[in-house]
């Protein structure tokens, strides 16, 4: 019976790992964009991430990368930005592991009048 009271919850938190970050309401405002948009007020970098060497390989590459931009918009919210030109993705590996076991975004935020 100890086995499973100690299982259970670290099947849980793996489990958990496995889902992409939710976009919260003001994150979901921010577009994400290639190219650096004009007139707008530059407002810092932001960097958003999603997984690890102990989640990754059960999260998808998709949930992965979609983490990583919902991380991305919620950080750039936060600063109150509501545009982000992303510049670089990065996928981690791990030598032990079968794919990507973490995704990481990297951009600049700006504030822009009403798109």
């Amino acid at each position: 019976m100890r086995t499973h009271s100690i299982l259970l919850p670290l099947l849980a938190v793996v489990l958990a790992g496995c889902a992409a970050t939710s976009v919260t309401p003001q994150g979901a405002a921010v577009e994400l964009v290639n190219a650096r948009p004009a007139g707008c007020k530059p407002l810092g970098e932001v960097i958003g991430k999603q997984g690890n060497v102990f989640s990754g390989d059960f999260t998808t590459n998709e949930n992965l990368m979609m983490g990583a931009r919902n991380d991305m918009r919620n950080r750039a919210a936060a600063m109150g930005g509501n545009v982000v030109h992303m510049q670089d993705t990065l996928n981690s590996t791990h030598p032990y592991s079968a794919g990507a076991v973490s995704t990481t975004i990297v951009g600049s935020v700006f504030a822009c009048a009403r798109r």
